[in-house]
């Protein structure tokens, strides 16, 4: 497995945890009972499935080794394994914080200019 994973977050969702803080997740991480979360082959397809057209939002790279036991990797589309953190995500997990926006096609557009992942 990896060390890092990928969270898509509406930008003032994250904003509104306190510091310190952690982060409950979104409606339907909340309806699932999990937080969802990507790898870095997986986030493109998660973007363009989940977030096309949305804007103001976040990429959290989050340090995996810090959740411990609540982090679970389980099977979903296609029987790919996905990182699910059954917890509320410590704002002190993220690696590192981009802003961008997923365009209509479901391309990640990041306000630095760069396009899409790699």
């Amino acid at each position: 497995m990896t060390d890092v994973a990928y969270k898509l977050v509406d930008r003032a969702e994250w904003e509104a945890v306190p510091p310190g803080g952690a982060y409950a997740g979104s409606a339907v991480d909340l309806n699932d009972g999990y937080i969802h979360m990507s790898t870095s082959a997986q986030l493109a397809e998660t973007a363009r499935r989940h977030y096309a057209g949305r804007d103001d939002l976040l990429l959290v790279a989050v340090d995996l080794p810090s959740l411990g036991e609540a982090l679970k990797w389980e099977a979903s589309r296609g029987g790919d394994l996905f990182p699910h953190l059954f917890a509320p995500l410590p704002l002190s997990a993220a690696r590192e914080i981009r802003v961008l926006t997923v365009d209509a096609d479901g391309i990640m557009q990041f306000r630095d200019g760069a396009a899409g992942w790699a």
